[in-house]
Parts: structure tokens; sequence; C-alpha cells
């Protein structure tokens, strides 16, 4: 049993679908295709600085409803996928070390390999998160756009490449996600929250890019140091440059959002706006 190549010996109880999923074809379908995710980038990005344009003269949309159920669905995904490859990274790490979770490639296959190509195609679902926020007409900041487009590329290309250090990247973004998709959901839904929620959604993102250039970094060392680890050193640098900036963005935001001293009496307020699927304006409940 090797954790260097396409085994580790991780078993689980599958359900029919994980079963008789065909990792071989869908693997070459996106290999074959990968270069579609910067097109539909460019195109998310031209529709969405078109739509905000559009909507400048327009009244918004409540969508109060449709962003309820939008956002309960990717929570629910999330969460299942949280549950089912959250095992493996375990599995990989009592048995091979924090190295071999970071360098084997093997959840790729097995029981977690159907929850490694729904995390891919997933990033193309989620793109749809700023429909909502065109068309409501909340703040959009750059980190929401930036994030969703370079996310997108670098998944879809890193599968196709068979990235191991993407165990972690796919773990703990399944992980942030039940949280923040619950929290986008209820608060939908008009369910009153306590404050610090807020606060701890953006302290679990930072964390996750911190980790991310942590095992990016780590993935770099085990491979100067002469140890099988499957990443390219193309992909590291674009992870590396990726997880730098997300953590710089999102540091950012937390201080501009949370730490900030607000203006004085009489000045603008500055918009509180979450990452994704803003509920919050200067402090008061958007419709």
């Amino acid at each position: 049993m090797s954790a260097t190549g396409n085994v580790s010996g991780y078993s689980a109880d599958l359900y029919d679908f994980e079963r008789t999923f065909d990792h071989e074809s869908f693997h070459s379908w996106l290999k074959e295709h990968w270069t579609l995710s910067v097109w539909y980038s460019v195109l998310y990005v031209v529709l969405v600085f078109a739509g905000r344009h559009y909507m400048n003269e327009r009244p918004k949309f409540n969508l109060r409803a449709p962003l309820a159920i939008w956002s309960t669905v990717l929570a629910s995904f999330s969460i299942f996928g949280a549950v089912r490859t959250i095992p493996e990274l375990v599995f990989m790490i009592r048995n091979y070390g924090f190295q071999g979770s970071v360098c084997s490639p093997a959840y790729f296959y097995g029981p977690t390999a159907f929850w490694a190509y729904l995390f891919t195609v997933s990033k193309l679902y989620e793109l749809g998160d700023t429909a909502f926020i065109v068309l409501r007409k909340q703040p959009l900041i750059f980190l929401h756009w930036y994030h969703h487009v370079t996310v997108f590329i670098y998944v879809w290309y890193s599968y196709t490449d068979h990235t191991a250090p993407g165990r972690w990247f796919m773990v703990m973004n399944y992980t942030v996600h039940s949280f923040m998709y619950t929290y986008y959901s209820l608060k939908a839904m008009r369910v009153r929250l306590p404050g610090f929620i807020n606060i701890f959604i953006t302290t679990i993102q930072i964390l996750q890019m911190l980790m991310g250039v942590v095992i990016v970094v780590k993935a770099y060392q085990y491979k100067a140091q002469g140890h099988f680890c499957q990443q390219s050193a193309v992909n590291m640098q674009y992870c590396a440059a990726m997880y730098a900036s997300y953590l710089i963005l999102f540091m950012v935001f937390f201080y501009q959002t949370y730490l900030k001293p607000k203006p004085s009496s009489g000045q603008p307020a500055r918009a509180k706006e979450t990452i994704s699927n803003s509920v919050h304006q200067n402090g008061k409940k958007m419709d």
C-alpha cells in the first residue's frame, strides 16, 4: 500500500452513484476542455459588469425566495461533500502523515472520486452567486468576482492534473461553504442570527487561505527534498500566488469591515457587505 500512487487503502460504504462513477471518462473530458474555464470566466466578468450597467437605472429585484433556495441547495451540497471527504483526509493523515495527505493524489480514485469531480464542476455553478448581487443591486467588491474566477480556473486545471494538495483545498472549501451558504440561506429567510456569525465566517475564510499557503509551501518543500508530491511547478506557482492574494484581500476586508474605526457622525458609513450574496448594507438589513 503506497500513498504515492492511486491506492491509499481507504474504504467507505458507497452510494450507488459513487460506486458507478466513471472517473476516467469525466477526467478525460475535463482535461481535453479545461480551457473552457478561461472562456467561461471571461464571459462571466463581461456579464457581471454589463449587468451592473444594465441595472444602474432600473429598480432592484427582491429575489429573496430564489436566494433562499439557491443558498439552501449549495449549503446542502457543501455539507454532504464535507461529510463524504473529511474521513478520507483524516485517514490519510493517520496512516501516511501530513506529507501523505498533501502529496498523494489517491483521493481522485475510490470513494472520494465522485466528490472531487463535483467539487470541480460546482465552481461553475457558484458563479451564479453574483447574479443575485447584480440583480439586487448590492455592493460588488473586487474580492467577490476575483475569487470566483480564479478558483474556477484553478480547480478545473488542477483536477485535470490530479493535483494532490487539492485534497486539502477541497475539504476546506466544502467545510467553509457549509457554514457560509447555511448563513446566507437563513438570512434570506429572515432568520435573526447573532452578530458574531459574520465575524466567524470571515475568520474561517482567512484561516482557509492561510492553510492554503501552508499547504503549497509544504508541497514545495517535499518536492525539493526529493519526495514524491503530485503537483507541478506551474501549479505550485499559480496556487501560491492565488492563496497569498486571497489571504491579503480577506484580511483587508476583515479590517475594513470589523476593525476599522467608524466614520464620524454625519459621514456616510461604509457598507458592511459579506463576501457573497450581501445581506447587510450600512448596518441595516437589505430588502
